[in-house]
């Protein structure tokens, strides 16, 4: 009976130390590829990190160049605004052009009258000097 005992408790020890052997090489595979994945995982997060801080700075800089760009349309569209004012010729309303006639009208009429008083005044005038002296003698 004791050799049947010991057969079978050598035979279990085997297959314990098999199994144990089999186990504790599965652990350092899995520990090894952890380990490899970790590395990985942690250069990711470096190299994420370096283009997140990469992107932020680009769109920092985008942000300024756009807030730059806005200001100067800002000012050209300020400066188009008075050109446009002082260049583009706008149409005269009807009643502004017709106030500006007559004013320009009545101007005319008494400078026609002024110098048809004139007139006047000349032409009564008494003519005197060298061909009047000529014809009397």
């Amino acid at each position: 009976i004791l050799e049947v005992c010991e057969s079978d408790f050598a035979s279990n020890l085997a297959k314990e130390e098999s199994e144990e052997a089999d186990a504790q090489d599965e652990y350092e595979k899995m520990t090894q590829e952890n380990k490899v994945t970790k590395t990985t995982k942690d250069q990711d997060v470096k190299y994420k990190t370096q283009e997140s801080k990469s992107l932020d700075k680009t769109a920092t800089e985008i942000s300024s160049d756009r807030d730059t760009a806005n200001t100067e349309y800002a000012a050209v569209m300020d400066y188009y605004a008075k050109i446009k004012e002082r260049c583009i010729a706008k149409p005269e309303a009807y009643e502004t052009r017709k106030a500006r006639r007559e004013a320009e009208i009545q101007g005319l009429k008494q400078a026609l009258a002024t110098l048809e008083d004139e007139t006047a005044f000349v032409q009564r005038k008494r003519r005197s000097g060298l061909r009047g002296a000529a014809l009397a003698a």
